[in-house]
């Protein structure tokens, strides 16, 4: 609680008057080898100071609650690794010793928490440390629908900005089952999640109805046509995705996941499937000042943070930063056992390198 508590006032002495921003986007790829692959972006208009967090099982967490008391206690039965923020001991994105996978992504203007009560305390918990709890307790989708709602999660403000995030989440296992949660009306609702993508509001279900008007793209080019005596033709490349929408709304932005991970050849292997994760999500990178609020200015413009792959077979959980795009790799096994039983933390944040080939002629 104290790491908490320390995290939430540098936050908020800094960033006061930043704004989060809607943009994150996940995809998810099976290899040849049975290797399931999930990724994602993470946008945010301003710095998370993001780190890996290692939280080995056997360590009692504890929820939080709105009046700054203490929700659920429970002891992790699986060690975890993944990425934080603000200093923060919750996985906001990450993967688990049993290939379980979450993601933390915004949903504006539809998350909505249970009242924290009395009742519930016991079971009650701040939206981001749901990620913890399925992680440090479940190894399979199949027990995170079983348990999913077996907890509260209640409005913890963040102060930085001014209200408890809303989020929801897309959860993975190393079968290939994949399931999105969202707090609504609430209460947690769940969705199974055939094509393995989540993006940010509106609802999961709005999504996969929306994806009917577009059921005409195809990686395949359009042949010609013929009008009486005239034939057309296609310019190039592409002529079957005419139509996909590019811009960086949620809608927008899970279409083209859909498309872009539909289409992608399997790879062999699992750690193929890393680097061709990492190809696609590119595709979703935002550059400072690309999207901003017009009375904020380039100040607070939204922009991808971090981009992270996770490869649920082998254990490794991949990342790369703005400021540094090589991708690093932590090994789940390894930075579990280093951690010693203790929460422990890894720098994210680094400075690109540039080598200098200009005399490895041939």
């Amino acid at each position: 609680m104290m790491i908490r508590r320390l995290a939430q006032a540098a936050l908020a002495a800094t960033l006061a008057f930043a704004s989060p921003a809607q943009a994150c986007t996940g995809i998810r790829l099976i290899a040849k080898d049975g290797g399931v692959v999930p990724g994602r972006t993470l946008e945010f208009g301003f710095d998370l100071k993001s780190d890996v967090v290692i939280i080995p099982k056997g360590v009692t967490i504890s929820g939080s609650t709105p009046d700054g008391g203490k929700g659920i206690a429970y002891t992790t039965k699986y060690g975890a690794v993944g990425a934080n923020g603000v200093g923060l001991p919750d996985i906001i994105d990450g993967v688990n010793d049993q290939g379980l996978y979450v993601g933390l992504f915004y949903f504006p203007g539809y998350g909505s928490y249970a009242d924290a009560t009395k009742e519930n305390a016991s079971r009650a918990l701040a939206p981001y440390e749901y990620g913890n709890w399925l992680l440090g307790n479940f190894a399979t989708v199949d027990e995170v629908k079983a348990n999913f709602d077996k907890v509260v999660i209640v409005p913890v403000v963040l102060d930085a900005i001014k209200e408890a995030p809303p989020v929801h989440f897309v959860v993975h296992d190393r079968s290939g089952k994949s399931v999105v949660i969202e707090p609504v009306d609430k209460t947690l609702k769940i969705y199974d999640n055939p094509l393995g993508v989540l993006t940010n509001s509106p609802t999961f279900d709005w999504h996969m109805t929306n994806l009917r008007n577009y059921i005409n793209l195809t990686a395949t080019n359009v042949p010609p046509v013929d009008l009486s005596s005239v034939k057309l033709a296609q310019f190039g490349q592409g002529s079957g995705m005419h139509g996909l929408p590019g811009d960086f709304t949620p809608p927008s932005r899970l279409v083209r996941a859909v498309a872009f991970s539909q289409a992608a050849a399997p790879a062999p292997t699992a750690p193929e499937a890393v680097l061709q994760v990492f190809h696609i999500l590119n595709n979703f990178d935002i550059p400072f000042g690309a999207v901003r609020e017009a009375h904020e200015g380039v100040r607070n413009a939204d922009y991808t943070l971090w981009t992270s792959v996770a490869d649920l077979k082998n254990l490794k959980w991949y990342f790369k930063t703005y400021n540094d795009q090589s991708i690093r790799s932590v090994d789940l096994p390894a930075a579990l056992a280093a951690a010693k039983g203790k929460i422990r933390f890894i720098k994210m944040d680094s400075k690109q390198p540039v080598q200098d080939v200009s005399k490895t002629l041939k």
